[in-house]
């Protein structure tokens, strides 16, 4: 793919790999982030660093990519969008909120946007969207991740995450109930709930578990067309172990897919 400008919104640990990696392969990078942001001093010099979506638009970027969570997906996407900018979300468990999912449609409909929703840590989006239609269509997704995950958690109901000796179920509920209650962690949920039966109808079990050896995603569907069953097992990011180190290279292949001229639907 030919060199392109692309605008990062937000400069945590997957942007910065993502930046690196986009950097590497000869694309000109530039990140928004607020003046008061502390991820400022960790933008490498070759980063143009912008603090309005106005400036922003002077950069005159190709692609936008939130990788900021929920609140710039609604304080900044809208007005990147209403400019006309294509947007690659990554922190789609905002999308729980139907009137913001509706809201980021019909802004993108009217400017000439398009708002892109990154698959992220999971795979068999492809089958679940397949099937999305089926009259009994039945997903379950279970998140399986170690206690340095969720350490803070872990405190506040009372584990030592240095000792826990047997897994805990942090949550059972809906899609929409998971996204609202961890929205740093569990938009794979809503990727999945997104291109399946919805938000209320996809079932999420989250569990700490002392034996796992990396953040493990696993789903079930069943439909009068089949059953499907995987499970992926993604190494944390060395920088945040919340997330999967997979994140920002999913990113960079949904880059390099929206600007080739072969896409794989």
């Amino acid at each position: 793919m030919s060199a392109r400008r692309i605008l990062l919104i937000g400069y945590g640990a997957i942007a910065a790999e993502l930046a690196d990696a986009l950097r590497q392969r000869g694309h000109t990078v530039a990140t928004l982030l607020r003046a008061d942001s502390r991820s400022r001093d960790r933008v490498p010099d070759d980063v143009a660093i912008v603090t309005s979506v106005q400036e922003a638009a002077a950069f005159a970027p190709e692609l936008v990519v939130e990788a900021a969570g929920h609140a710039a997906v609604r304080e900044v996407v809208p007005d990147c969008l209403s400019r006309g900018f294509p947007v690659l979300i990554s922190s789609i468990g905002a999308l729980h909120d139907k009137l913001l999912f509706e809201q980021l449609a019909d802004i993108a409909g009217s400017h000439g946007g398009r708002l892109l929703l990154a698959s992220g840590a999971l795979g068999a989006l492809d089958y679940i969207r397949a099937v999305s239609a089926a009259d009994r269509l039945c997903v379950a997704y279970e998140s399986r991740k170690p206690p340095a995950a969720w350490a803070a958690e872990l405190r506040a109901l009372g584990h030592d995450p240095d000792a826990l000796a047997s897994e805990v179920v942090l949550f059972e509920g809906t899609a929409r109930e998971a996204a609202a209650a961890y929205p740093q962690n569990l938009n794979v949920a809503a990727a999945l709930a997104l291109a399946g039966p919805g938000f209320d109808q996809t079932r999420v079990a989250v569990i700490c578990d002392p034996a796992a050896r990396g953040n493990t995603h696993a789903v079930k569907a069943e439909s009068e067309y089949g059953t499907m069953a995987i499970t992926i097992a993604n190494r944390p990011s060395p920088a945040n172990p919340k997330s999967s180190w997979i994140v920002s290279r999913s990113l960079l292949a949904a880059i390099e897919q929206h600007f080739s001229p072969v896409a794989m639907l």
